[in-house]
């Protein structure tokens, strides 16, 4: 079977879009999961997914959480600081809570049927960290 320039275009936009949407399916999930372990600043919520290589920008972010807000999964108090202006602290709900219970089901479930979908498969992954960022 040949190559040619265009299939691999076609290929590449195939991944990427797929790539998107599955990233897109669990960063809400995943900053949940994150607010749920305590009152939380923004840019350590952004941290937080950098270190679990989902990098977000705060372009990305803020209207993830205003949604998540305006949706009762969570609220905000503002705390002063000591150094420039009041931070907003970001603080799940009960509600958010009680989503983030079924969504930790539903990940098991995904995970689950992801393995053992793939199971059997040679993977390889780039052994650089750098490499294997997700990038939203």
């Amino acid at each position: 079977m040949h190559i040619t320039k265009e299939s691999t275009y076609l290929c590449n936009m195939i991944v990427e879009n797929t790539q998107t949407q599955m990233r897109k399916g669990i960063l809400e999930y995943c900053i949940l999961s994150i607010i749920s372990r305590g009152e939380i600043y923004a840019s350590d919520i952004i941290k937080e997914l950098r270190k679990a290589k989902l990098l977000v920008v705060e372009g990305t972010l803020y209207p993830l959480l205003t949604r998540l807000k305006n949706n009762g999964l969570l609220s905000y108090n503002w705390v002063e600081s000591t150094g420039g202006p009041p931070r907003k602290y970001y603080v799940i709900s009960a509600a958010g809570t009680e989503v983030l219970k079924k969504l930790d089901v539903t990940w098991l479930e995904l995970a689950y049927a992801v393995t053992t979908s793939i199971e059997g498969r040679d993977i390889n992954i780039d052994e650089n960290p750098e490499n294997n960022n997700i990038k939203l």
